[in-house]
């Protein structure tokens, strides 16, 4: 009897690890194509080639990816310059990169699809999940021996707060409020990701006794909420964050090069963080954060905000499984009915940048955004990273851009905006 009870137990835990349903459609996975067969121009696509070849000859960079992709066929994928100029090792379109700020997107997914199994509603209080957080504070004054006072937040943080960086919560060392980069110090709060014996779970219980930048809902701030959401996902999911991300979203879509923590086969694909040293591109040393965390450390802190590594194929899948309105080879990851209101503004005008908006896991683009040109139509989702990486889709022309690069405080790079606007100059149909 008993090993009757082990093996339906067994068999209940296999399948909620693994409940990604087939879908009626089965968009096929990336793959490669010519321009011209998606209605794009190879001619147009050199002046791609021109803007990154200009950049490594002005030294704004040691080198970068970049892929373009329409309706769902990669027709530019191209690798440039160096992956690490100490070693003289050239860049490759499968190298590895930290994707920092571009792991939010994913961390939101998997919220969304927690949400579409009805564990929560998006306006649940976090304190319900997380009682750390019940009865926040807002700052009203730090004082010269680091201790502080504040007032009752007007509400509690919600879901949706954390998602759409409006909770109030701060983010430490690239806080632009100077009292919370001294809080969060003081708090030892990790703001990116670590090498050190520490998890998620630990540093967030610690965020939560800290004071928050506003009420929740009355502003944007950018945000450490994403790592909240990664412990949030590890509760209500009963699984690892990193097991979550790799069983319910990595393996359907085949994103076999996104990891916290590569695997040893993968190190000597990992790019080198690159300053520039008297003009001489050399590797980042190691100051709040250690340029070697993909690959060494206590492997324990799996930072929903900044922690993932990543190709620019890989990411490229993630962003072609939202421009099939949640599905890709066959998997339904999301419905199209949950990814439609995930592109809905959710902020209002609380960005207070014109043509910008804000969704459930994407910066937005408006008519007014789309108007000012450049970065494509309106609807079309973006982000970046830390290290120089960033993303772009337009659901209207089914184009996908990413470009990876992996710098610190090097100065100038003009290859950014000159490669958005380049991949739509590109469309010839």
């Amino acid at each position: 009897m008993k090993k009757h009870i082990s093996l339906l137990i067994g068999l209940t835990l296999c399948i909620s690890a693994f409940p990604q349903t087939k879908s009626i459609h089965k968009s096929p996975p990336l793959s490669e194509a010519s321009p011209e067969s998606v209605g794009m121009s190879a001619e147009r696509f050199t002046r791609i080639d021109k803007a990154i070849n200009d950049g490594m000859a002005d030294n704004e960079i040691p080198g970068a990816v970049a892929l373009v992709a329409r309706n769902g066929k990669i027709v530019y994928h191209k690798a440039f310059g160096m992956a690490d100029n100490e070693s003289n090792r050239k860049m490759k379109r499968d190298d590895i990169f930290r994707i920092a700020s571009q792991t939010k997107a994913i961390t939101s997914t998997a919220v969304m699809m927690l949400w579409e199994e009805g564990r929560f509603r998006l306006d649940d209080p976090i304190d319900k999940y997380i009682p750390e957080f019940k009865d926040p504070v807002v700052l009203d004054t730090l004082y010269e021996d680091g201790t502080w006072d504040g007032t009752a937040a007007s509400k509690p943080i919600s879901i949706r707060h954390l998602l759409t960086h409006t909770s109030g919560i701060g983010y430490g060392v690239i806080d632009g409020d100077e009292r919370f980069r001294e809080i969060y110090k003081a708090a030892g709060i990790t703001d990116l990701f670590t090498t050190e014996n520490i998890s998620i779970e630990e540093s967030v219980k610690k965020l939560a006794k800290l004071p928050l930048h506003h009420d929740p809902g009355e502003k944007l701030t950018y945000s450490e909420g994403l790592d909240v959401l990664g412990y949030f996902i590890e509760i209500v999911s009963g699984m690892g964050f990193d097991e979550f991300l790799r069983t319910r979203l990595f393996d359907p879509l085949g994103m076999n090069d996104t990891w916290f923590y590569l695997p040893d086969s993968k190190h000597d694909r990992l790019v080198s963080v690159q300053t520039k040293e008297n003009d001489i591109w050399v590797r980042y040393p190691v100051t709040f954060y250690d340029p070697d965390y993909p690959k060494k450390g206590a492997k324990r802190f799996f930072s929903g905000g900044a922690g993932l590594s990543s190709t620019a194929k890989d990411y490229a899948t993630f962003l072609q499984m939202y421009l099939n309105n949640g599905e890709l080879n066959g998997v339904r990851i999301l419905s199209r009915t949950t990814v439609e209101f995930m592109m809905a503004n959710q902020i209002g005008d609380l960005w207070g940048e014109s043509g910008l908006d804000y969704g459930l896991a994407f910066g937005l683009i408006d008519d007014n955004g789309a108007a000012q040109g450049g970065r494509g139509g309106e609807g079309t989702f973006s982000w970046g990273g830390y290290f120089n990486t960033q993303y772009f889709a337009d659901p209207n022309e089914q184009i996908i851009g990413v470009l990876m690069k992996q710098t610190q405080q090097s100065g100038p790079d003009n290859s950014g905006w000159k490669f958005q606007q380049l991949v739509f100059q590109a469309i010839d149909d």
